[in-house]
């Protein structure tokens, strides 16, 4: 029927708002901040410490692979990272899909430009209708709240 709302399945969905974003934010980068302390200890035995950490390009593409390895397959497997799981949160595609690979990485690069804008793109979800951030726009993706 047209205007039937239940065609849609996004239509009935209760979309995360911006304060539970930021208490998931605020969980994942605890878990971020191990899991870069320990990639750190992993790369230091292969080069002087002062270089590697503050100089070496190769150390910079290292953290942003582990930080997208965790954010990657989080949500392509389950599409939850353990601060959405606190949080109540789930990552979905269109018709509540699974996010593909591509996805992933275009979620992750645009999010990265969103953070590096002063946050411009994560605050864009106060003005849109669905909550949505640069980086959900970007990919087609939606943070919905579980019932």
């Amino acid at each position: 029927m047209p205007g039937d709302q239940t065609s849609n399945p996004l239509s009935q969905t209760e979309y995360c708002g911006f304060p539970r974003r930021l208490m998931v934010m605020l969980y994942d980068a605890v878990i971020l901040l191990g899991l870069l302390i320990f990639a750190s200890a992993v790369a230091l035995p292969f080069g002087d410490i002062h270089k590697v950490v503050f100089r070496d390009f190769w150390f910079t593409a290292w953290l942003l692979l582990v930080i997208f390895a965790y954010f990657a397959i989080c949500w392509k497997h389950g599409g939850m990272t353990l601060g959405m799981r606190a949080w109540k949160v789930h990552l979905v595609g269109k018709n509540h899909s699974a996010l593909s690979w591509w996805q992933c990485f275009l979620r992750f690069l645009v999010s990265l430009a969103s953070f590096s804008s002063f946050g411009l793109g994560f605050i864009w979800a106060l003005w849109d209708k669905q909550n949505r951030t640069w980086h959900d726009l970007a990919a087609k993706t939606w943070l919905i709240k579980n019932r």
